[in-house]
């Protein structure tokens, strides 16, 4: 197994050949320096003197170099760690956004079971209720709560026309009382969660119940289309046109 060589950066490399000059600058320094400095007839540096200011300019100079050094050292740090921050910010995006797509598969599985899987029309009361099972089942699937009411309600009269209770636990067979007012006044009910069909035109209002007080827009949108398809549904078994056609059949 090879192991990984660790070349030294441009500024590393640019340090120790300044410190290398210096460094052979402060040990020739008294070679270079032969005699004393003549400033004027009055004015002369020592021999001694003249190394000493020049060592200690040399000495100021590694100094001012070796804390360049340093400052450049923790700006690439800093860099670095910038970096490693926004790479982690977009791994995390990213994570988030194959979560996020991984999620809409399974919304977009749960549409087909719910919507493709309808092959027919339900003819009497009794495949009706059996419609009603499945959407609240469904319901169940997509959001996560204990149980679902779906009413189906006559505007006219504020009257039940058909029910349905579905809870996780089969034992589970109390849920609160809810006014068919609040609900064809669209009122709020506290600690609950309300979702009524679309069509307004009609004389039925079709809604759903959930003992939770927040959900997502996608969660939404798919009980919204649920409620609209058994409103569909129900408008269809109790036409006209299908009950004479069903009296013709018969």
């Amino acid at each position: 197994m090879s192991k990984k060589t660790i070349r030294p950066s441009l500024l590393q490399v640019i340090y120790l050949l300044l410190f290398v000059l210096l460094f052979v600058l402060i040990i020739t320094t008294p070679k270079l320096i032969t005699g004393s400095l003549r400033i004027s007839e009055k004015l002369i540096i020592e021999e001694e003197t003249v190394e000493g200011i020049l060592l200690g300019i040399l000495f100021g100079v590694s100094i001012l170099i070796f804390n360049l050094y340093k400052s450049e050292v923790s700006n690439h740090k800093t860099q670095i760690s910038k970096i490693n921050t926004d790479k982690k910010k977009v791994e995390d995006r990213l994570q988030i956004s194959e979560q996020y797509i991984g999620m809409i598969n399974v919304q977009i599985q749960e549409i087909k079971s719910i919507f493709y899987n309808i092959d027919s029309y339900p003819q009497t009361k009794a495949d009706f209720k059996k419609s009603f099972c499945f959407f609240g089942e469904k319901i169940l699937s997509i959001v996560n709560s204990d149980w679902v009411l779906i009413r189906i309600i006559n505007c006219s009269t504020q009257r039940t026309m058909s029910e349905h209770f579905e809870a996780r636990e089969r034992n589970t067979g109390n849920y609160p009382h809810i006014s068919n007012k609040m609900i064809i006044e669209y009122q709020p009910i506290e600690s609950h969660i309300s979702i009524v069909s679309n069509p307004k035109n009609l004389n039925v209002l079709v809604f759903c119940v959930l003992p939770i007080t927040k959900i997502s827009n996608d969660e939404q949108i798919f009980i919204q289309a649920i409620i609209d398809e058994i409103t569909k549904l129900f408008i269809i078994i109790n036409s006209t046109y299908f009950r004479t056609e069903n009296k013709a059949i018969r």
